[in-house]
Protein backbone atom coordinates (compact mmCIF):
# COMPACT_ATOMS: atom_id res chain seq x y z
CA UNK A 1 0.00 0.00 0.00
CA UNK A 2 2.57 2.40 0.46
CA UNK A 3 4.34 1.94 -2.17
CA UNK A 4 1.23 2.40 -4.18
CA UNK A 5 0.97 5.44 -2.11
CA UNK A 6 4.66 6.71 -3.58
CA UNK A 7 3.97 5.45 -7.19
CA UNK A 8 0.98 7.50 -7.28
CA UNK A 9 3.34 10.71 -5.80
CA UNK A 10 5.86 10.44 -7.81
CA UNK A 11 3.06 9.99 -11.25
CA UNK A 12 1.77 13.62 -9.91
CA UNK A 13 4.85 15.41 -9.82
CA UNK A 14 5.76 14.03 -13.17
CA UNK A 15 2.69 15.53 -14.58
CA UNK A 16 3.71 18.91 -12.75
CA UNK A 17 6.93 18.99 -14.26
CA UNK A 18 7.94 20.01 -17.89
CA UNK A 19 10.87 17.87 -19.90
CA UNK A 20 12.97 20.44 -21.13
CA UNK A 21 13.79 18.79 -24.70
CA UNK A 22 18.08 19.07 -25.76
CA UNK A 23 18.95 19.17 -22.04
CA UNK A 24 21.25 16.12 -20.81
CA UNK A 25 20.15 13.85 -18.85
CA UNK A 26 16.28 15.18 -19.39
CA UNK A 27 16.47 17.54 -16.93
CA UNK A 28 13.07 18.77 -16.36
CA UNK A 29 11.53 22.64 -14.89
CA UNK A 30 8.71 24.30 -13.39
CA UNK A 31 6.23 25.20 -15.20
CA UNK A 32 5.91 29.04 -15.49
CA UNK A 33 3.96 30.91 -13.04
CA UNK A 34 -0.08 31.36 -13.63
CA UNK A 35 -0.34 34.89 -13.31
CA UNK A 36 -3.80 35.35 -15.35
CA UNK A 37 -5.51 36.48 -11.77
CA UNK A 38 -3.79 40.06 -12.32
CA UNK A 39 -5.70 40.50 -15.32
CA UNK A 40 -8.32 41.54 -12.48
CA UNK A 41 -6.15 44.83 -11.45
CA UNK A 42 -5.01 45.80 -14.64
CA UNK A 43 -8.98 46.12 -15.99
CA UNK A 44 -10.42 47.71 -12.87
CA UNK A 45 -7.52 49.99 -13.40
CA UNK A 46 -8.61 50.93 -16.60
CA UNK A 47 -11.78 50.96 -15.31
CA UNK A 48 -10.41 53.91 -13.38
CA UNK A 49 -8.87 55.55 -15.92
CA UNK A 50 -12.28 55.40 -18.05
CA UNK A 51 -13.65 56.79 -15.08
CA UNK A 52 -11.79 60.32 -14.95
CA UNK A 53 -13.57 60.78 -18.48
CA UNK A 54 -16.70 61.02 -17.51
CA UNK A 55 -17.86 65.04 -17.32
CA UNK A 56 -18.14 64.89 -13.06
CA UNK A 57 -14.36 64.24 -12.80
CA UNK A 58 -13.28 66.06 -16.34
CA UNK A 59 -15.16 69.33 -14.40
CA UNK A 60 -12.12 69.56 -12.24
CA UNK A 61 -8.30 69.38 -13.42
CA UNK A 62 -6.73 68.61 -9.99
CA UNK A 63 -9.74 66.01 -9.73
CA UNK A 64 -8.74 64.64 -13.05
CA UNK A 65 -5.28 64.56 -12.16
CA UNK A 66 -6.01 63.16 -9.09
CA UNK A 67 -7.38 60.09 -10.59
CA UNK A 68 -4.81 59.64 -13.47
CA UNK A 69 -2.09 59.92 -10.46
CA UNK A 70 -3.79 57.25 -8.61
CA UNK A 71 -4.14 54.84 -11.68
CA UNK A 72 -0.28 55.27 -12.20
CA UNK A 73 0.60 54.17 -8.97
CA UNK A 74 -1.66 51.11 -8.86
CA UNK A 75 -0.15 50.09 -12.25
CA UNK A 76 3.25 50.60 -11.72
CA UNK A 77 3.16 48.82 -8.69
CA UNK A 78 1.36 45.90 -10.75
CA UNK A 79 3.95 46.02 -13.19
CA UNK A 80 6.35 45.72 -10.33
CA UNK A 81 4.73 42.82 -8.99
CA UNK A 82 4.27 41.11 -12.12
CA UNK A 83 7.98 41.12 -12.98
CA UNK A 84 8.89 39.95 -9.10
CA UNK A 85 6.79 36.78 -9.07
CA UNK A 86 7.68 35.97 -12.61
CA UNK A 87 11.55 36.30 -11.70
CA UNK A 88 10.83 33.35 -8.48
CA UNK A 89 8.22 31.83 -10.49
CA UNK A 90 5.54 32.41 -8.23
CA UNK A 91 1.65 32.13 -9.04
CA UNK A 92 -1.22 34.22 -7.33
CA UNK A 93 -4.69 33.18 -6.66
CA UNK A 94 -8.13 33.86 -5.31
CA UNK A 95 -10.08 32.64 -2.99
CA UNK A 96 -13.97 33.86 -2.97
CA UNK A 97 -15.66 34.27 0.43
CA UNK A 98 -18.58 36.32 1.38
CA UNK A 99 -19.26 37.80 4.68
CA UNK A 100 -22.42 39.27 5.74
CA UNK A 101 -20.60 41.66 8.26
CA UNK A 102 -19.13 43.05 5.13
CA UNK A 103 -22.33 43.13 2.54
CA UNK A 104 -25.17 43.35 5.00
CA UNK A 105 -23.29 46.41 6.69
CA UNK A 106 -22.63 48.05 3.18
CA UNK A 107 -26.90 47.37 2.32
CA UNK A 108 -27.32 49.59 4.96
CA UNK A 109 -24.19 51.95 4.24
CA UNK A 110 -25.52 51.97 1.45
CA UNK A 111 -28.98 53.12 2.81
CA UNK A 112 -28.14 56.26 4.27
CA UNK A 113 -25.97 57.27 1.46
CA UNK A 114 -29.28 56.87 -0.58
CA UNK A 115 -31.75 58.45 1.79
CA UNK A 116 -29.48 61.72 2.79
CA UNK A 117 -28.52 62.11 -0.71
CA UNK A 118 -32.32 62.58 -1.42
CA UNK A 119 -32.29 65.66 0.68
CA UNK A 120 -28.76 66.86 -0.01
CA UNK A 121 -27.74 66.42 -3.92
CA UNK A 122 -24.41 66.84 -3.33
CA UNK A 123 -24.52 63.19 -1.81
CA UNK A 124 -25.68 61.30 -5.18
CA UNK A 125 -22.98 63.93 -7.67
CA UNK A 126 -20.20 62.67 -5.44
CA UNK A 127 -21.58 58.76 -6.45
CA UNK A 128 -18.63 58.92 -9.56
CA UNK A 129 -15.95 60.05 -7.08
CA UNK A 130 -17.35 56.84 -4.54
CA UNK A 131 -16.76 54.47 -7.25
CA UNK A 132 -13.30 55.62 -8.19
CA UNK A 133 -12.73 55.19 -4.16
CA UNK A 134 -14.37 51.59 -4.84
CA UNK A 135 -12.45 50.65 -7.50
CA UNK A 136 -9.12 51.64 -6.08
CA UNK A 137 -9.70 49.86 -2.98
CA UNK A 138 -9.92 46.80 -4.61
CA UNK A 139 -6.84 47.25 -6.62
CA UNK A 140 -5.11 48.28 -3.99
CA UNK A 141 -6.21 45.47 -1.57
CA UNK A 142 -5.35 42.99 -4.54
CA UNK A 143 -1.44 44.05 -4.70
CA UNK A 144 -1.49 44.12 -1.29
CA UNK A 145 -2.18 40.97 -0.79
CA UNK A 146 -0.71 39.58 -3.00
CA UNK A 147 2.37 41.28 -2.44
CA UNK A 148 2.84 39.28 0.87
CA UNK A 149 0.97 36.28 0.13
CA UNK A 150 -0.33 33.37 -2.80
CA UNK A 151 -4.01 33.80 -2.30
CA UNK A 152 -6.29 37.07 -2.14
CA UNK A 153 -9.90 36.77 -0.63
CA UNK A 154 -12.31 38.28 -2.75
CA UNK A 155 -15.28 39.46 -1.28
CA UNK A 156 -17.50 42.39 -0.28
CA UNK A 157 -14.45 43.76 2.13
CA UNK A 158 -13.60 46.94 0.83
CA UNK A 159 -17.26 48.08 0.66
CA UNK A 160 -17.82 49.00 4.06
CA UNK A 161 -14.49 50.31 4.40
CA UNK A 162 -15.17 53.37 1.73
CA UNK A 163 -18.58 53.58 2.75
CA UNK A 164 -17.77 54.15 6.48
CA UNK A 165 -14.64 56.14 5.74
CA UNK A 166 -16.97 58.44 3.08
CA UNK A 167 -19.72 59.06 5.94
CA UNK A 168 -17.92 60.90 7.32
CA UNK A 169 -15.65 62.74 5.65
CA UNK A 170 -14.40 63.67 1.76
CA UNK A 171 -11.88 66.07 0.40
CA UNK A 172 -12.68 68.74 -1.81
CA UNK A 173 -11.89 68.22 -5.53
CA UNK A 174 -8.65 70.26 -5.42
CA UNK A 175 -7.60 67.69 -3.12
CA UNK A 176 -8.94 64.15 -3.63
CA UNK A 177 -5.48 62.83 -3.84
CA UNK A 178 -5.70 62.61 -0.25
CA UNK A 179 -8.83 60.82 -0.29
CA UNK A 180 -7.46 58.20 -2.31
CA UNK A 181 -4.44 58.48 0.15
CA UNK A 182 -6.65 58.26 3.50
CA UNK A 183 -8.15 54.43 1.69
CA UNK A 184 -4.59 53.37 0.96
CA UNK A 185 -3.88 53.91 4.61
CA UNK A 186 -7.11 52.45 6.09
CA UNK A 187 -6.04 48.91 4.44
CA UNK A 188 -2.13 49.27 4.83
CA UNK A 189 -3.42 49.94 8.60
CA UNK A 190 -5.30 46.23 8.83
CA UNK A 191 -2.33 44.79 7.31
CA UNK A 192 0.38 46.00 8.89
CA UNK A 193 -1.18 47.24 12.51
CA UNK A 194 -1.53 43.59 14.01
CA UNK A 195 -1.50 42.23 17.66
CA UNK A 196 -2.16 38.98 19.08
CA UNK A 197 -5.44 38.29 20.58
CA UNK A 198 -7.10 34.70 21.34
CA UNK A 199 -4.47 33.31 19.71
CA UNK A 200 -4.39 34.91 16.52
CA UNK A 201 -2.99 37.84 14.78
CA UNK A 202 -5.84 40.29 13.99
CA UNK A 203 -6.16 43.84 13.28
CA UNK A 204 -5.66 46.25 15.71
CA UNK A 205 -7.88 49.15 13.99
CA UNK A 206 -11.42 49.25 12.59
CA UNK A 207 -9.77 50.37 8.87
CA UNK A 208 -12.29 53.19 8.27
CA UNK A 209 -11.66 54.59 11.46
CA UNK A 210 -7.81 54.06 11.70
CA UNK A 211 -7.67 56.18 8.47
CA UNK A 212 -10.30 58.81 9.46
CA UNK A 213 -8.59 59.23 13.01
CA UNK A 214 -5.00 59.81 11.32
CA UNK A 215 -6.34 62.17 9.32
CA UNK A 216 -8.29 64.17 11.97
CA UNK A 217 -5.55 64.55 13.73
CA UNK A 218 -3.39 66.04 11.14
CA UNK A 219 -6.47 68.13 9.65
CA UNK A 220 -6.65 69.57 13.24
CA UNK A 221 -2.69 69.98 14.02
CA UNK A 222 -2.45 71.70 10.22
CA UNK A 223 -5.85 73.97 10.59
CA UNK A 224 -6.55 72.39 7.38
CA UNK A 225 -10.54 71.30 7.48
CA UNK A 226 -11.24 73.36 4.84
CA UNK A 227 -9.88 71.19 2.51
CA UNK A 228 -12.62 69.05 3.64
CA UNK A 229 -16.63 68.37 3.37
CA UNK A 230 -16.41 67.45 7.16
CA UNK A 231 -18.42 69.89 8.72
CA UNK A 232 -20.74 69.98 5.77
CA UNK A 233 -21.43 66.09 5.96
CA UNK A 234 -21.59 66.18 9.97
CA UNK A 235 -24.45 69.01 9.59
CA UNK A 236 -26.31 68.07 6.53
CA UNK A 237 -27.87 64.62 7.83
CA UNK A 238 -30.39 66.97 9.53
CA UNK A 239 -31.56 68.01 6.01
CA UNK A 240 -33.70 64.17 6.15
CA UNK A 241 -36.88 64.37 8.02
CA UNK A 242 -36.81 62.20 10.53
CA UNK A 243 -32.91 60.84 10.12
CA UNK A 244 -33.05 59.72 13.62
CA UNK A 245 -36.05 57.60 13.16
CA UNK A 246 -34.36 56.35 9.70
CA UNK A 247 -30.83 55.81 11.23
CA UNK A 248 -32.40 53.62 14.26
CA UNK A 249 -34.29 51.46 11.95
CA UNK A 250 -31.32 51.15 10.08
CA UNK A 251 -29.35 50.02 13.54
CA UNK A 252 -31.89 47.39 13.83
CA UNK A 253 -30.72 45.23 11.30
CA UNK A 254 -26.83 45.57 11.89
CA UNK A 255 -27.92 44.70 15.68
CA UNK A 256 -29.86 41.79 14.69
CA UNK A 257 -27.23 40.20 12.81
CA UNK A 258 -23.99 40.97 14.82
CA UNK A 259 -25.03 41.56 18.30
CA UNK A 260 -23.89 44.74 18.84
CA UNK A 261 -26.82 46.35 20.21
CA UNK A 262 -25.08 46.58 23.85
CA UNK A 263 -22.19 48.97 22.16
CA UNK A 264 -24.70 51.05 20.62
CA UNK A 265 -26.71 51.23 22.95
CA UNK A 266 -24.36 51.76 25.57
CA UNK A 267 -22.92 54.15 23.63
CA UNK A 268 -26.40 56.44 23.01
CA UNK A 269 -27.60 56.09 27.26
CA UNK A 270 -24.45 57.31 28.29
CA UNK A 271 -24.23 60.29 25.92
CA UNK A 272 -27.67 60.76 26.45
CA UNK A 273 -27.37 60.68 30.64
CA UNK A 274 -24.04 63.03 30.23
CA UNK A 275 -25.73 65.83 27.99
CA UNK A 276 -29.20 65.76 30.12
CA UNK A 277 -26.96 65.96 33.34
CA UNK A 278 -25.08 69.02 31.86
CA UNK A 279 -28.68 70.65 30.99
CA UNK A 280 -29.71 70.55 34.26
CA UNK A 281 -26.61 72.46 36.09
CA UNK A 282 -26.02 74.89 33.17
CA UNK A 283 -29.96 75.34 31.82
CA UNK A 284 -28.37 75.08 28.34
CA UNK A 285 -27.82 72.19 26.25
CA UNK A 286 -24.22 70.54 26.08
CA UNK A 287 -24.63 69.68 22.04
CA UNK A 288 -25.54 72.85 20.09
CA UNK A 289 -29.12 71.56 18.92
CA UNK A 290 -29.66 68.06 20.21
CA UNK A 291 -28.66 65.34 22.56
CA UNK A 292 -26.98 63.50 20.52
CA UNK A 293 -26.00 65.15 17.10
CA UNK A 294 -26.86 62.92 13.78
CA UNK A 295 -23.83 62.43 12.69
CA UNK A 296 -22.74 61.28 16.38
CA UNK A 297 -25.51 59.08 16.61
CA UNK A 298 -24.86 57.42 13.10
CA UNK A 299 -21.48 56.58 14.43
CA UNK A 300 -22.36 54.85 17.11
CA UNK A 301 -24.67 52.74 14.82
CA UNK A 302 -22.12 52.19 12.03
CA UNK A 303 -18.35 53.64 13.20
CA UNK A 304 -17.90 52.15 16.13
CA UNK A 305 -19.57 48.45 16.16
CA UNK A 306 -17.31 46.67 14.05
CA UNK A 307 -17.19 43.39 15.34
CA UNK A 308 -13.85 42.57 14.48
CA UNK A 309 -12.17 45.27 16.52
CA UNK A 310 -14.61 45.55 19.51
CA UNK A 311 -14.99 43.23 22.75
CA UNK A 312 -16.70 39.70 22.13
CA UNK A 313 -18.20 39.14 25.94
CA UNK A 314 -21.13 41.10 26.66
CA UNK A 315 -19.39 42.88 29.51
CA UNK A 316 -17.26 44.35 27.36
CA UNK A 317 -19.40 45.52 24.52
CA UNK A 318 -21.06 47.40 27.27
CA UNK A 319 -17.97 48.72 28.80
CA UNK A 320 -16.85 49.63 25.34
CA UNK A 321 -19.65 51.63 24.43
CA UNK A 322 -20.13 53.45 26.79
CA UNK A 323 -16.92 54.31 26.98
CA UNK A 324 -17.36 55.88 23.77
CA UNK A 325 -20.06 57.83 24.74
CA UNK A 326 -17.31 59.46 27.59
CA UNK A 327 -14.98 59.65 24.53
CA UNK A 328 -17.55 61.73 22.11
CA UNK A 329 -18.48 63.90 25.19
CA UNK A 330 -14.94 64.56 26.22
CA UNK A 331 -13.70 65.42 23.04
CA UNK A 332 -16.32 67.76 22.02
CA UNK A 333 -15.11 69.88 24.87
CA UNK A 334 -11.85 69.32 23.93
CA UNK A 335 -12.08 70.52 20.64
CA UNK A 336 -14.08 72.96 21.82
CA UNK A 337 -11.36 74.25 24.00
CA UNK A 338 -8.57 73.62 21.36
CA UNK A 339 -10.47 75.87 18.62
CA UNK A 340 -10.83 72.97 16.35
CA UNK A 341 -14.24 71.79 14.68
CA UNK A 342 -16.34 69.68 17.13
CA UNK A 343 -17.72 67.32 14.29
CA UNK A 344 -14.10 65.12 14.90
CA UNK A 345 -15.31 64.10 18.15
CA UNK A 346 -16.67 61.00 16.94
CA UNK A 347 -14.18 60.13 14.96
CA UNK A 348 -11.35 60.31 17.30
CA UNK A 349 -12.71 57.89 19.85
CA UNK A 350 -12.71 55.01 17.82
CA UNK A 351 -9.18 54.31 17.17
CA UNK A 352 -8.42 55.02 21.03
CA UNK A 353 -10.78 52.21 21.69
CA UNK A 354 -9.57 49.91 19.63
CA UNK A 355 -6.37 50.15 21.55
CA UNK A 356 -8.40 49.41 24.79
CA UNK A 357 -10.01 45.97 23.58
CA UNK A 358 -7.35 43.50 24.75
CA UNK A 359 -7.46 45.64 28.15
CA UNK A 360 -10.99 45.55 28.55
CA UNK A 361 -11.09 41.33 27.59
CA UNK A 362 -8.43 40.75 30.35
CA UNK A 363 -10.24 42.96 32.77
CA UNK A 364 -14.12 41.61 32.81
CA UNK A 365 -13.11 38.04 34.03
CA UNK A 366 -11.62 40.10 36.58
CA UNK A 367 -13.97 42.17 37.24
CA UNK A 368 -16.12 39.04 37.46
CA UNK A 369 -14.21 37.32 40.44
CA UNK A 370 -13.68 40.24 42.38
CA UNK A 371 -15.28 40.36 45.82
CA UNK A 372 -16.68 43.59 45.74
CA UNK A 373 -18.72 42.46 42.83
CA UNK A 374 -19.96 39.04 44.40
CA UNK A 375 -20.74 40.96 47.30
CA UNK A 376 -23.14 43.36 45.73
CA UNK A 377 -24.29 41.03 43.13
CA UNK A 378 -23.94 43.04 40.40
CA UNK A 379 -24.30 41.79 36.92
CA UNK A 380 -22.15 43.12 34.20
CA UNK A 381 -24.02 41.48 31.55
CA UNK A 382 -28.06 41.64 32.82
CA UNK A 383 -28.90 40.80 29.10
CA UNK A 384 -27.64 37.42 27.53
CA UNK A 385 -29.37 37.29 24.52
CA UNK A 386 -29.39 39.72 21.54
CA UNK A 387 -33.33 40.00 21.66
CA UNK A 388 -33.66 41.38 24.78
CA UNK A 389 -31.09 43.54 23.89
CA UNK A 390 -32.83 45.03 21.44
CA UNK A 391 -35.92 45.51 23.16
CA UNK A 392 -34.89 47.36 25.95
CA UNK A 393 -32.64 49.83 23.34
CA UNK A 394 -35.89 50.12 21.54
CA UNK A 395 -37.72 51.05 24.84
CA UNK A 396 -34.96 53.69 25.49
CA UNK A 397 -35.15 55.24 22.33
CA UNK A 398 -39.19 55.50 22.00
CA UNK A 399 -38.34 57.12 24.97
CA UNK A 400 -36.51 59.82 23.72
CA UNK A 401 -38.30 60.39 20.93
CA UNK A 402 -41.01 60.78 22.92
CA UNK A 403 -39.63 63.58 24.87
CA UNK A 404 -38.84 65.42 21.80
CA UNK A 405 -35.32 64.28 22.10
CA UNK A 406 -34.77 62.79 18.67
CA UNK A 407 -36.45 64.73 15.57
CA UNK A 408 -38.54 67.06 17.17
CA UNK A 409 -37.26 70.44 17.64
CA UNK A 410 -34.72 71.13 20.19
CA UNK A 411 -34.19 74.24 22.29
CA UNK A 412 -31.06 74.76 20.57
CA UNK A 413 -32.52 75.13 17.23
CA UNK A 414 -33.94 78.75 18.49
CA UNK A 415 -32.23 82.00 18.39
CA UNK A 416 -33.67 83.58 20.98
CA UNK A 417 -33.27 81.20 22.94
CA UNK A 418 -29.30 81.15 22.74
CA UNK A 419 -29.84 85.11 23.05
CA UNK A 420 -31.48 85.13 26.07
CA UNK A 421 -28.83 82.58 27.63
CA UNK A 422 -25.90 84.84 26.57
CA UNK A 423 -27.80 87.77 28.79
CA UNK A 424 -27.84 85.69 31.05
CA UNK A 425 -24.70 84.62 30.76
CA UNK A 426 -24.98 80.94 30.52
CA UNK A 427 -21.98 78.53 29.75
CA UNK A 428 -20.88 78.80 26.45
CA UNK A 429 -24.37 80.12 25.77
CA UNK A 430 -22.48 83.55 24.27
CA UNK A 431 -20.36 81.40 21.78
CA UNK A 432 -23.00 79.39 20.75
CA UNK A 433 -24.64 82.26 19.29
CA UNK A 434 -21.87 83.25 17.40
CA UNK A 435 -21.05 80.14 16.22
CA UNK A 436 -25.43 79.63 15.15
CA UNK A 437 -25.67 83.53 13.54
CA UNK A 438 -22.17 82.22 11.79
CA UNK A 439 -23.91 79.60 10.49
CA UNK A 440 -26.56 81.15 9.07
CA UNK A 441 -24.40 84.32 7.95
CA UNK A 442 -22.72 81.82 5.78
CA UNK A 443 -26.33 80.47 4.41
CA UNK A 444 -26.99 83.82 3.06
CA UNK A 445 -29.20 85.28 5.71
CA UNK A 446 -28.63 89.05 5.94
CA UNK A 447 -29.77 89.69 9.06
CA UNK A 448 -27.45 86.87 10.76
CA UNK A 449 -24.54 89.01 8.85
CA UNK A 450 -25.37 92.26 10.46
CA UNK A 451 -25.96 90.82 13.87
CA UNK A 452 -22.54 89.31 13.43
CA UNK A 453 -21.03 92.33 12.65
CA UNK A 454 -22.80 94.14 15.74
CA UNK A 455 -21.08 91.91 17.84
CA UNK A 456 -17.52 92.28 16.72
CA UNK A 457 -18.20 96.06 16.30
CA UNK A 458 -19.35 96.36 19.93
CA UNK A 459 -17.33 93.42 21.35
CA UNK A 460 -20.15 92.84 24.22
CA UNK A 461 -19.98 88.79 23.62
CA UNK A 462 -16.65 88.45 21.37
CA UNK A 463 -13.40 90.69 21.10
CA UNK A 464 -13.84 94.08 19.31
CA UNK A 465 -12.66 93.94 15.46
CA UNK A 466 -13.63 96.22 12.92
CA UNK A 467 -12.02 94.35 9.86
CA UNK A 468 -14.09 91.60 10.97
CA UNK A 469 -17.20 93.91 11.66
CA UNK A 470 -17.38 95.72 8.07
CA UNK A 471 -17.12 92.57 6.55
CA UNK A 472 -20.16 90.95 7.93
CA UNK A 473 -22.27 94.29 7.22
CA UNK A 474 -20.81 94.40 3.56
CA UNK A 475 -21.79 90.57 2.93
CA UNK A 476 -25.49 91.67 5.11
CA UNK A 477 -25.77 95.25 2.50
CA UNK A 478 -24.90 92.92 -0.94
CA UNK A 479 -27.52 90.99 -0.01
CA UNK A 480 -29.35 93.96 0.37
CA UNK A 481 -30.41 94.02 4.26
CA UNK A 482 -30.72 98.13 4.51
CA UNK A 483 -29.48 98.59 8.14
CA UNK A 484 -25.87 96.66 6.98
CA UNK A 485 -25.49 99.61 4.21
CA UNK A 486 -26.36 102.29 7.06
CA UNK A 487 -23.88 100.46 9.33
CA UNK A 488 -21.15 100.69 6.96
CA UNK A 489 -21.19 104.37 6.67
CA UNK A 490 -21.81 104.62 10.70
CA UNK A 491 -18.85 103.29 12.02
CA UNK A 492 -19.89 104.65 15.38
CA UNK A 493 -23.10 102.97 15.94
CA UNK A 494 -24.72 100.14 15.09
CA UNK A 495 -28.16 100.05 13.48
CA UNK A 496 -30.02 96.42 13.57
CA UNK A 497 -34.05 95.03 12.56
CA UNK A 498 -35.94 92.12 12.55
CA UNK A 499 -35.26 89.52 10.34
CA UNK A 500 -37.15 89.28 7.14
CA UNK A 501 -39.15 86.51 5.60
CA UNK A 502 -36.50 85.55 3.82
CA UNK A 503 -34.25 85.30 6.61
CA UNK A 504 -36.84 83.43 8.59
CA UNK A 505 -37.20 80.94 5.93
CA UNK A 506 -33.40 80.02 6.90
CA UNK A 507 -33.40 80.73 10.29
CA UNK A 508 -36.24 78.56 11.41
CA UNK A 509 -35.37 75.27 9.46
CA UNK A 510 -34.27 73.32 12.98
CA UNK A 511 -31.29 71.41 10.68
CA UNK A 512 -33.67 71.08 8.30
CA UNK A 513 -34.12 72.21 4.33
CA UNK A 514 -34.83 75.94 4.21
CA UNK A 515 -38.70 76.99 4.10
CA UNK A 516 -38.66 78.67 0.93
CA UNK A 517 -42.59 77.57 -0.18
CA UNK A 518 -44.07 78.27 3.37
CA UNK A 519 -46.53 81.21 3.59
CA UNK A 520 -45.64 84.36 4.92
CA UNK A 521 -48.54 83.61 7.81
CA UNK A 522 -47.49 80.56 8.86
CA UNK A 523 -43.63 81.32 8.77
CA UNK A 524 -44.76 84.12 11.54
CA UNK A 525 -46.66 81.43 13.74
CA UNK A 526 -43.68 79.14 13.44
CA UNK A 527 -41.14 81.66 14.19
CA UNK A 528 -43.78 83.10 17.18
CA UNK A 529 -44.76 79.43 18.47
CA UNK A 530 -41.89 77.48 18.22
CA UNK A 531 -39.29 79.51 18.17
CA UNK A 532 -40.23 82.48 20.51
CA UNK A 533 -39.46 85.67 18.52
CA UNK A 534 -41.35 88.27 20.03
CA UNK A 535 -41.95 90.20 16.90
CA UNK A 536 -43.37 87.50 14.98
CA UNK A 537 -45.97 87.08 17.59
CA UNK A 538 -47.00 90.82 17.39
CA UNK A 539 -47.62 90.24 13.80
CA UNK A 540 -49.40 87.28 14.23
CA UNK A 541 -51.84 88.70 16.77
CA UNK A 542 -52.02 91.86 14.24
CA UNK A 543 -53.15 89.99 11.10
CA UNK A 544 -55.90 87.83 13.41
Amino acid sequence: MSAARHRKRWQKDQERRVQVPNQPGGQSADPPPDLQVLTAPAVLTLMLVVLSFLPRIQSNLNLTISIWGSAIVLLTWLILLYLKLRHENASRIFQTMLRPQHYVQALVQLAVFAYWGWHWRPVYEFGTLLAAQLIFAYVFDMLLAWSRREAYTLGFGPFPIIFSINLFLWFRDDWFYLQFLMVGIGFLGKEFVRWKREGRAVHIFNPSAFSLGLFSLVLIATGTTSLTWGQEIASTLTLAPMIYLYLFLLGLIVMYFFSVTLVSGAAAIVLFGLSAFYTSLTGVPYFLDSEIPAAVFLGLHLLVTDPSTSPRSQAGKLVFGGLYGVGVFGLYTLLGAYGAPTFYDKLLAVPLLNLSVRGIDSLIPVIRRSRVIKLWRLDLAPLRLNLMHMVVWIVFFGSMAVMGKTDGMHPGDSLPFWEQACIEDRPTACNRLIQLEASYCGDNSAWACNELGGHYRQGDIVGSDADLALGYFSRACELRFQPACVNLLDIESFRQTDPRALDLRLLLREGGSNLMEMAEPELYERACLKHNWDFACDKVVSAS
